[in-house]
């Protein structure tokens, strides 16, 4: 599973971001957003798709996957939605298609209506944007993160492992949920792990979820039919929020639709985003 290497770095505002680049320059450009707990590492097979037709970046956010895990670090969604906003700035990109998993749908809708980033189209996949969020076992771990830090490897190892897991319905191959757990353990990933949940605000949501019905781009919401971790009902609601959105349910997936449905998903991506650069 060493074949996704991100090759470049970024000095952001919330340490140094790992980012890459695929496809061929001048093509429309795709930004790919992942969530929590994960990495650019779900997108690869999306990725790799879309990059015949369009240029697709990608990146881990500041405390996830290959990028800068440090104590102290802010990894907040209001850090990670001003560490976007730079990103876009430092590649260059004023208006590019942004397909979004998760936390990562929160981020990207924080800049877009905090930031004044700007998108061409906007797809949004099981994303993070509705209260109320967060199931027991992350509020749990979130009130009490510096217990949980203490545990020992072994323990912490097994917890990430099944939480992982669950966001996955028909289940993950054994590689792809050992490259999913590898960022969070030894020194550096088991408090990244837990920092990341700690600073997992609802707040944050609160903050923009009034003012969805501002968006005024082509949006896609895609849902897991079989999401446990965010029901699919919010999908819906989410998608009637957006002036003109269109929602897509995709059979046999859950919270990691990128895992559990690749194909699906992009089929969907690829039916919305050439419609969306006209």
């Amino acid at each position: 599973m060493s074949e996704w290497q991100l090759t470049e770095t970024f000095r952001s505002t919330s340490g140094d971001v790992r980012w890459d680049r695929l496809g061929p320059p001048g093509r429309p450009p795709v930004v790919l957003l992942h969530g929590t707990p994960f990495s650019s590492y779900v997108w690869r097979a999306v990725a790799r798709s879309l990059a015949r037709r369009h240029q697709v970046f990608v990146w881990d956010m500041p405390g996830y996957g290959a990028s800068e895990k440090s104590a102290g670090q802010d990894v907040s969604l209001a850090a990670q939605g001003r560490v976007f906003t730079e990103l876009l700035a430092h590649w260059g990109l004023e208006e590019p298609l942004v397909v979004a998993h998760d936390f990562g749908g929160a981020v990207s809708l924080r800049a877009h209506l905090l930031h004044g980033a700007r998108y061409r189209a906007l797809a949004l996949v099981d994303p993070v944007a509705l209260a109320p969020w967060g199931s027991p076992f992350f509020r749990l771990v979130g009130e009490h993160s510096e217990v949980f830090e203490q545990l020992p490897p072994a323990l912490h190892h097994a917890l990430v492992r099944e939480y992982v897991t669950s966001a996955s319905s028909p289940g993950l191959h054994p590689a792809v949920l050992d490259r999913l757990v590898e960022p969070w353990l030894g020194d550096l990933g088991q408090p990244a792990f837990y920092r990341q949940i700690a600073q997992a605000d609802q707040l944050y949501t609160d903050e923009v979820q009034d003012r969805y019905g501002e968006i005024g781009i082509p949006t896609l919401v895609c849902w897991g039919r079989d999401d446990t971790w965010i029901p699919v009902a919010k999908g819906q609601e989410l998608a009637a929020r957006i002036p003109g959105a269109r929602f897509e349910p995709i059979a046999g997936a859950g919270h990691l639709v990128q895992e559990d449905a690749p194909a699906e998903l992009t089929a969907a991506l690829l039916d919305f985003l050439p419609r969306a650069e006209r």
